[in-house]
């Protein structure tokens, strides 16, 4: 395994949610990244985030870790969720709530 690969399965492993992504929660650096964060917020959970912006390595990195070409990138408990279209289909059916729920991820401070 690259030593991207390693640096990405460990911050996927190692935190229940992890959102890849252009920016920050608190300044999201693109409209898809800012509707995952909201996502993400309004489902009440905490998770932990990856600027891809700050790193290239990790940037190209998490396209082919995940075999998914845009980011953001969302990971719970390990397991690649999908982009902001597919959180914002699953929030919207109350699906990612479940997901969270199931999975024990624990609510935001």
């Amino acid at each position: 395994m690259s030593d991207v690969n390693t640096r990405i399965s460990d911050l996927v492993t190692t935190n229940d949610v992890v959102l890849f992504m252009k920016g920050t929660p608190l300044f999201p650096q693109c409209g898809f990244s800012s509707l995952a964060v909201r996502i993400l917020d309004n489902c009440g959970v905490a998770y932990e985030s990856v600027d891809v912006l700050q790193d290239m390595e990790i940037r190209q990195g998490i396209k082919t870790y995940s075999d998914w070409p845009t980011i953001p990138q969302l990971y719970v408990k390990g397991e690649f969720v999908g982009g902001s279209d597919i959180l914002k289909e699953m929030y919207e059916a109350g699906e990612l709530q479940a997901l969270m729920d199931q999975n024990g991820v624990a609510k935001a401070n």
